[in-house]
């Protein structure tokens, strides 16, 4: 026998009803929802006669109301409703006509079923039918409807031009034009006509598509639909008419809505005189409602009147009250800048420290496929290469856009000047062996093939600190045993290149997994901070150069000279210049030589107007110093542009993407016009090898011993951790999930890529180069994508980042080619370049949690952010997991900075190892939340699977209490929930299992 069995629901509150109903899954597609315009309506009147509906407010996310005027909306703001208005509403839901699932194709069909739903119902009476429908088929005025006798204004604001220029495919991309119902007709060229139908007419309403608001149709997203609200008042009715539809399918009713979308919701509101403002309150009311995320989709998926009420029940639980003495509700509030998720709304409630939410923590930090190790050799390497294969060509075609164009001015500016200042460091490090030409050409070829072979192109390779640390030793080694410094640093180089092959075959990339976040960060924070460092160390440095007379007297003025003189202690240096020079002391006219010639010379420099290296140079040092800073604060209020309110929304997005290169276009520009000789960039004008003692292919042994190459593997141990390190942090860095890649990423592609251009740079005598982490973010930045169509007042929502090769490639080719372009960059001041290093360092200290911790040492509890984690972790915990993670940090500068610098990479390590202790300090649920968990052994997981299956069981036997039903043989019959198969099916249209009311009928099988 079959039991059946009356179960009360147990969904007590509005919030538990609509997660079950948002938890339903329909078969059909007529009930998934959709974004939703939606239009407030009102009817007007001219000589006490009802003339048409005018629009009178509009909603996307935010309401817009047509100003007093008449002539413009207003700016976007939250709406504010009464809670008065918002009860009125539920008790016209309640006890007026709601219609779902309604199937017309005309505003005339829809029209005669309502009214005649309202009149079987006594909603209605017979007699006034016809003046209803006249009214709701009365023509509709919407803003953006200038009458014919208006004349185009002579002057228009910049802002206009161009916002009436319509896109041809704009409207088919909305999936309009295939509609047979949206054949625009001619509203200048047709006469106001009446169809009679059933004793009734309805005014011409199309719509000619020329007069649709292009600039705000590409706001709406493709696949919208509309909401239409009317409401007015009229002299026929002695109480006010309801009525709620919900069209299936959404039917596109031309001359309803200011944009030509399909219609799928009309609330109709008709009352006697008397009552317009509380009308127009009702009206907000809905149209608020509608753009609400969880009662939009309630209205989607409700089967009947109650489960539209229980959607309004539950955004009245949902809203926060203002007394009226404490605010002005004629006050706009300003759209916030990010809005709160609603998904909690829709799903039910997991307490803190739940198991389903424990699980959920830690699936958010599951290892992705790229990081698992395979075990077989060069497995991993495979694996990238099938993940990446497929978007050869999308990389290729992603990167036409403007934004890339930008990209590449920008990054190329910025990595100019580093390649030429480490090439001159290393010059003088190495004496001549490796200087300025073989950084860029070596930093050309490397970034050229990066950016075509790597897995990750995005990241941006350049020199790095400890490597310049490591060539100096390499070479004070190399001079104090009498050994060939190319010739052994090519053997380093060699046993490198071959060290890193063997960690890409062995999958050794996987271990990227235990860098977490707070290892991400303090070697982020650390590059950030000593970009921003070196910056304005070069600034002051400039200060050596071109110093400042400090002791000068306005009034000694005129005995202010600077001559050139013999030198006082002639050394045999000195002497060898002279004999190079074919000039001897007594045959140089000291006093009439340039500054340039004394220096040569090694004259001495005598005057009141006179430095330690020549005259004073007025202005200089002072100009720079404007140069720089202006250069930081332009290039971040341009980059800022795009949220300004000045112009059209392409120029600003235009602007903000070329912020950095105007900003040197502009700063080169005022440096001309000024005059002062500031220092400006030298790039090398030939190519050919700086040393005249070498060429371009370096033999690995040379005039060197043959042990040398075997004892060379011990130094490129050290190297291949710094490679490694370096380059597998940034590439963390740029994979991180908050960077919404497609395309995937490639390690062991990326490592493979490093290692073989160092070889090659290697036997080269070219300089080494590895990944950027400050370019590398900056070159991510530059790319990120946000929405075009978000809805007026809505901050654009970041999309991912535009994933290219081009734009890598390109920056350096063009560096590659500056050699042939130095007539041009002569002009770009130094003091530009250092302000663009400055800006690029600051700009990636955004986003990194670990100084948004840092300042909560300062902050009062009471002032503190809404920071998520501040609400799972104790406070005092928060502040001894930034403390660690900043000592970590000032170690890593200490060591970075002393001549220990060499062992840099170690200390890198370290930080992982670290990390790992402080799973002994924080639970796994904290360092969720601080941080990333790092991966666990596999027998641990096991046991810890294992204890968490049976922690569950026993949580489910303690909760489950299971169903009480009276049954005659044994008194009670106690059926458990989470054991019943439940299939549920609505009353009425089915057979068995119903749902009604908050009762569930359970078909269960009963053996006696």
């Amino acid at each position: 026998m079959t039991l059946q069995i009356g179960v009360r629901c147990i969904l007590d509150t509005p919030s538990q009803r609509v997660q079950f109903i948002l938890g339903t899954e329909d078969d059909d597609e007529e009930h998934i929802p959709h974004d939703l315009f939606t239009e407030l309506d009102e009817l007007c009147f001219t000589d006490g006669h009802v003339c048409e509906w005018k629009e009178t407010a509009r909603w996307l996310k935010f309401e817009e109301d047509v100003e007093d005027g008449g002539e413009r909306w207003s700016k976007p703001y939250v709406a504010t409703l009464s809670l008065h208005s918002l009860f009125e509403l539920r008790s016209c839901i309640l006890n007026g006509t709601v219609m779902l699932d309604m199937r017309a194709n005309t505003i005339e069909e829809i029209a005669d079923m309502v009214i005649d739903s309202m009149v079987a119902s006594g909603q209605l009476e017979e007699a006034v039918r016809r003046k209803v429908r006249e009214a709701m088929l009365k023509r509709h005025h919407h803003q953006n409807e200038k009458k014919l006798s208006n004349r185009i204004p002579l002057v228009r604001s910049f802002a206009d031009i161009g916002k009436k220029q319509s896109d041809p495919h704009l409207l088919e991309r909305n999936g309009l034009l295939a509609s047979p119902q949206s054949a625009p007709g001619n509203l200048e060229n047709s006469k106001a006509s009446e169809t009679r139908l059933n004793g009734g007419s309805r005014e011409n309403s199309t719509v000619d598509f020329s007069k649709v608001d292009m600039n705000f149709m590409k706001k709406i997203p493709p696949g919208a639909e509309a909401s239409n609200v009317l409401v007015g008042e009229v002299d026929f009715l002695e109480r006010p008419i309801i009525a709620f539809i919900r069209l299936s399918p959404a039917v596109l009713l031309t001359g309803l809505t200011e944009v030509p979308v399909p219609t799928r919701f009309l609330f109709l509101l008709l009352g006697p005189f008397g009552k317009g403002p509380q009308y127009h309150e009702i009206g907000r009311s809905i149209a608020t409602l509608m753009t609400d995320e969880v009662f939009h989709d309630v209205a989607y998926k409700a089967k009947d009147r109650t489960d539209l009420m229980s959607g309004i029940d539950e955004f009245l639980d949902q809203v926060t009250v203002l007394p009226p003495g404490e605010w002005d509700p004629t006050i706009r509030i300003e759209p916030p800048k990010s809005v709160p998720s609603q998904e909690k709304r829709k799903v039910p409630f997991v307490p803190n420290g739940s198991a389903q939410n424990e699980s959920f923590k830690e699936d958010q930090h599951q290892t992705g496929p790229e990081l698992q190790r395979t075990g077989k050799i060069f497995g991993g390497l495979v694996l990238d290469l099938r993940r990446k294969a497929p978007f050869l060509w999308s990389d290729i075609r992603d990167a036409l856009s403007l934004q890339c164009l930008a990209s590449v001015l920008f990054l190329y500016c910025a990595c100019m000047s580093p390649v030429i200042t480490f090439g001159g460091l290393l010059g003088e490090a190495t004496k001549g062996n490796i200087s300025a030409i073989e950084s860029l050409f070596g930093a050309s070829l490397t970034g050229v093939a990066f950016s075509m072979f790597a897995g990750q192109p995005l990241t941006i390779l350049g020199s790095t600190g400890p490597v310049l640390v490591f060539e100096k030793i390499l070479f004070k080694f190399c001079s104090d045993y009498d050994l060939s410094y190319l010739s052994l640093r090519t053997s380093i180089g060699l046993w490198t290149a071959f060290m890193c092959l063997v960690l890409v075959a062995t999958d050794a990339s996987s271990l990227v997994c235990y860098i977490t976040r707070f290892t991400e960060e303090a070697f982020a924070a650390l590059i950030c901070i000593i970009f921003i460092y070196e910056a304005l160390e070069k600034l002051v440095l400039l200060g050596e150069h071109y110093p400042i007379n400090m002791n000068s007297q306005l009034d000694n003025l005129t005995f202010s000279t600077c001559k050139c003189s013999p030198p006082s202690n002639a050394t045999s240096e000195i002497q060898q210049v002279w004999n190079h020079s074919g000039v001897t002391p007594e045959s140089i006219s000291w006093a009439e030589l340039t500054v340039k010639e004394c220096s040569r010379l090694r004259g001495e420099f005598v005057g009141t107007s006179c430095g330690h290296d020549g005259p004073y140079i007025p202005d200089v040092l002072f100009w720079s110093v404007i140069l720089f800073f202006t250069t930081f604060f332009l290039s971040a209020f341009l980059k800022q542009f795009k949220t300004r309110r000045y112009f059209p929304t392409k120029v600003r997005s235009t602007i903000s993407d070329f912020a950095v290169f105007l900003t040197i276009m502009v700063m080169v520009l005022v440096d001309y016009l000024v005059g002062i000789p500031s220092p400006k960039l030298e790039v090398p004008d030939r190519f050919e090898p700086t040393s005249k003692n070498r060429g371009w292919l370096i033999s690995p042994l040379g005039p060197n011993p043959w042990w040398t190459m075997l004892a060379a593997a011990i130094p490129a141990l050290l190297c291949t951790i710094l490679i490694f390190m370096d380059q597998q942090i940034t590439a963390v860095i740029i994979n991180r999930k908050e960077h919404k890649l497609k395309k995937g990423c490639g390690y062991h592609l990326d490592l493979l890529v490093v290692s073989v251009m160092l070889g090659i740079c290697s036997v080269m005598g070219l300089p080494w180069f590895v990944a950027a982490t400050v370019l590398s973010i900056s070159h991510v930045n530059s790319l990120k994508l946000e929405s075009e169509c978000s809805a007026p007042g809505e901050q654009p929502k970041f999309l991912g980042i535009r994933e290219q090769r081009i734009t890598g490639f390109m920056i350096f080719i063009l560096m590659g080619c500056s050699v042939f372009m130095t007539s041009v960059l002569k002009f770009i001041p130094m003091p530009v370049l250092y302000g663009v290093f400055l800006y690029m360092g600051v700009s990636s200290l955004k986003g990194i949690q670990f100084f948004d911790r840092i300042k909560l040492f300062c902050m009062p509890a009471k002032h503190q952010p809404d920071l998520i984690y501040l609400r799972y972790v104790p406070l005092w915990k928060v502040h001894v997991f930034t403390l660690v993670q900043l000592t970590c940090l000032v170690l890593l500068w200490v060591i970075k900075a002393s001549a220990a610098a060499v062992v840099f990479p170690m200390m890198v390590l370290a930080l992982v190892f670290i990390r790992k202790l402080l799973d002994f300090c924080f639970s796994n649920r904290e360092l969720s939340w601080l941080d990333d968990l790092m991966p666990e052994s596999k027998k641990k997981k096991e046991d810890d699977k294992k204890k968490k299956a049976k922690e569950e069981a026993q949580r489910m036997l303690d909760a489950d209490e299971g169903i009480a039903h009276p049954y005659e043989r044994q008194g009670i019959l106690k059926i458990p929930v989470k054991t019943l198969k439940v299939r549920l099916v609505e009353r009425g249209f089915g057979g068995g299992v119903g749902v009604t009311r908050g009762t569930f009928f359970f078909s269960y099988p009963f053996y006696i």
